[in-house]
């Protein structure tokens, strides 16, 4: 093996691990001895350093020695970018016993508990009145919602169930069907006219989330708001789907 002068102060090496199945890219100072190197090592792998055995392998993943002379600088061992350092635990230690979060104890606070600690983003927000604790922006976002809600009501008043209809979307060409439902719906919230178009250009059979709202044949269905649908004389179009 061929060992070249090398300058830079610091080495960017991969640190593997008989307790760990990842490598870790990190740089360290080449004036580190042995024994300083392992310490910084103890929270990148868990095994303390007493317990640690290094091997040196090189950019091309060969043997190259041992990293044993804990008085020894670590750049007067063949350390090159790109090398890799492989740490062996002596403590007992079983491999990924550091990787299973499972078995990590989990802190837990009762909501009433929480409520009381003034160093919470829950009291921060509370405290500059903010999202859901700005009670007048909440009430008026409440209140613009109940006048949506009263809006669409009354569009959907005025659209018959078995009526022929258009349905004009945006970024949509205009579709011809018959009105099938009117009403609220499981699936999201406000008024909603469930149309069965003439040609499958629909997105279900009548059906959302399970639930039936009308029946008709598998995507000539569809949910659109009352705004974007015109009640009206509208004979069946040939779109001349049946060709394609």
């Amino acid at each position: 093996m061929e060992v070249t002068g090398v300058s830079a102060p610091t080495v960017t090496v991969f640190i593997s691990s008989s307790l760990n199945t990842f490598r870790s890219e990190k740089r360290y100072s080449r004036s580190l001895t042995i024994a300083e190197f392992k310490c910084k090592l103890e929270l990148l792998v868990g095994s303390p350093a007493s317990c640690m055995e290094l091997e040196l392998y090189g950019v091309d993943d060969k043997f190259y020695s041992k990293l044993d002379q804990e008085d020894a600088l670590l750049g007067s061992y063949p350390v090159d970018d790109g090398c890799r350092i492989h740490v062996i635990d002596h403590s007992g230690a079983r491999l990924g016993e550091y990787e299973d979060v499972s078995r990590v104890e989990k802190y837990t606070i009762s909501q009433e508990a929480y409520d009381q600690r003034q160093d919470t983003v829950r009291s921060f927000l509370k405290r500059s009145k903010l999202g859901r604790y700005n009670e007048e922006e909440r009430a008026q976002q409440e209140a613009e919602a109940a006048q949506r809600l009263a809006e669409e009501k009354a569009q959907a008043s005025s659209i018959p169930v078995g009526s022929r209809c258009e349905v004009r979307a945006a970024g949509q060409s205009p579709r011809r069907g018959t009105v099938m439902y009117v009403g609220l719906t499981d699936f999201k919230p406000g008024y909603w006219i469930g149309v069965r178009y003439d040609e499958p250009l629909g997105k279900n059979d009548g059906s959302v989330n399970g639930k039936r709202y009308f029946e008709c044949q598998a995507k000539y269905g569809a949910f659109v708001k009352p705004a974007v649908v015109t009640v009206g004389d509208f004979p069946e179009e040939d779109y001349g789907l049946d060709e394609m």
